[in-house]
């Protein structure tokens, strides 16, 4: 009976990443010191840990990717590095080392009606806990296509957050698969060394200028010694992101956008050709919106070409497009995104009538403040459905998330305990509002098919407003949202 004591905890947190960390530090100034925060990985850090390839950097600016509570006056650029905003997690994370149960992969979470507690399977053991926080992240699990015949490819293979730092490029025949957020970052960097990069485009994303720059000594300087001027940065930099949403809720807005990145795109690419290639035929915001300076150049170099057929499977030693061209390659690096929509997490946690949560959404997540879900009783999801965003940093999203676990914890308390879950009503109420917002917005007009879509078709990743309204939404704790969940409840 000891033992079993030991492993129960009033909250379990999956993930220790920005989310995990961020609920840490949010539960120990509040007063919430029973917790444990469980991570696969030997380090805190989730996303940033994760994705160590060359030119990994945020594309939100570094005064607003951080949280407001631990504010960092020693960023070193406007837009921070991989290792810097790794350094700057692990720095958050130190007053947590009590609570992180490292290399601990959470196998499965079962609702236990009988005792009304978490049922937690780790890598490590098993563990209890009355309220379970998913903090595993959008971007945690890398998705890699299916593609007939990699299997038998007799070269390496990794995916960009899997990188394989023991294979040189130099000198060989790399291809890259996919042209998103990550490979834009990475193919400069590749195309220097590598004998011949092929990068397979399926579709042109919008490209626009970086603008990054390295803050002056007097900058860093003025952000340690006055938190005003830090306040006044974050502040400019929130505000100005705000500002760009418009376009993604009004999309005929984005044509002033557009032409911005038509500009860097003739800028940067002289043949007209190579050109058409990589003009996207869909309007701006529909996929995300990447920032480079250096990912059009880098396809200029004599020893990159674009490929933009289809693959159609992979042979030993080369790719092999619909049009039945042979492309040699020794490597393959997949920049294909992650599991966003499908996450591997959701078939781990299995509520109180027996379904996982993949089988309760059934292809489309649905949660009530992007938070809690009927029939699972105590779950918390950060960045759970429709809390991503197109225009700044989700951060901001975690901190008004957390501030409503914190009233709901509240509100239990003063309840007697139990457990609780959002109503049906609520959940219904809140998920046809963001469908009603979402529907005439770029994500589901603007021409495209993107992964902030599930296989449904719904956009059930991002949040269609301004992160002000969802703060507002936040701050103002209704408790008839909630209900106790008993063996008399059943999900809608």
């Amino acid at each position: 009976m000891a033992a079993d004591a030991e492993r129960h905890t009033r909250i379990a947190v999956i993930g220790a990443g920005f989310g995990g960390i961020a609920t840490g530090l949010r539960l120990l100034r509040a007063g919430h010191d029973d917790f444990v925060i469980f991570d696969r990985g030997a380090e805190v850090g989730g996303t940033w840990r994760d994705n160590t390839y060359p030119g990994c950097a945020c594309d939100v600016p570094s005064h607003m990717y951080s949280l407001s509570f631990m504010p960092n006056p020693t960023w070193t650029r406007s837009f921070s590095g991989q290792a810097e905003i790794w350094t700057y997690l692990r720095r958050c994370a130190r007053p947590l080392r009590h609570h992180l149960r490292l290399g601990h992969e959470v196998e499965a979470a079962v609702w236990d009606a009988a005792t009304r507690r978490w049922r937690i399977t780790t890598s490590r053991g098993e563990h209890s806990a009355d309220f379970l926080v998913a903090a595993g992240g959008p971007l945690s699990e890398p998705q890699v296509p299916a593609l007939p015949g990699l299997d038998a490819f007799g070269g390496v293979t990794f995916h960009s957050a899997r990188w394989n730092h023991d294979y040189d490029t130099r000198g060989r025949r790399v291809a890259v698969v996919g042209t998103g957020a990550s490979a834009v970052q990475f193919i400069p960097h590749v195309a220097r060394d590598a004998a011949h990069l092929a990068v397979f485009q399926r579709t042109a994303p919008w490209v626009m200028p970086r603008r990054d720059r390295a803050f002056a000594a007097w900058e860093r300087r003025l952000f340690a010694r006055v938190p005003a001027a830090r306040v006044l940065a974050r502040a400019g930099v929130y505000w100005g992101r705000e500002l760009a949403a418009t376009g993604f809720l009004h999309p005929v807005v984005m044509r002033v956008a557009e032409r911005v990145a038509r500009r860097h795109l003739a800028a940067s690419i002289a043949d007209p050709k190579l050109r058409r290639a990589l003009t996207p035929s869909y309007r701006m915001g529909c996929k995300r919106v990447l920032l480079s300076d250096d990912y059009y150049p880098a396809l200029t170099r004599p020893n990159v070409s674009l490929v933009t057929h289809p693959i159609a499977s992979v042979a030993r030693d080369a790719v092999v497009t619909a049009d039945g061209t042979r492309h040699p390659v020794d490597a393959i690096i997949f920049g294909t995104g992650f599991h966003v929509t499908e996450s591997p997490l959701a078939r781990r946690i299995r509520g109180a009538d027996g379904r996982t949560l993949a089988e309760a959404w059934a292809g489309s997540m649905r949660a009530y403040l992007g938070s809690g879900v009927t029939g699972f009783p105590n779950l918390f999801l950060l960045l759970g459905p429709n809390t991503g965003l197109g225009h700044t940093s989700v951060v901001f999203m975690i901190e008004c998330q957390l501030d409503h676990l914190l009233d709901l914890l509240s509100h239990i308390d003063a309840a007697g305990g139990g457990a609780w879950e959002p109503t049906p009503a609520a959940q219904e109420s809140f998920v046809d509002h963001v469908d009603r917002r979402m529907a005439g917005t770029v994500w589901q007009t603007g021409g495209c098919r993107s992964w902030y879509q599930d296989r449904t078709g719904r956009v059930s990743t991002l949040w269609p407003g301004y992160t002000w309204g969802f703060w507002l939404r936040t701050r103002r704790f209704s408790a008839a949202a909630y209900r106790r969940a008993g063996p008399g409840t059943v999900p809608s």
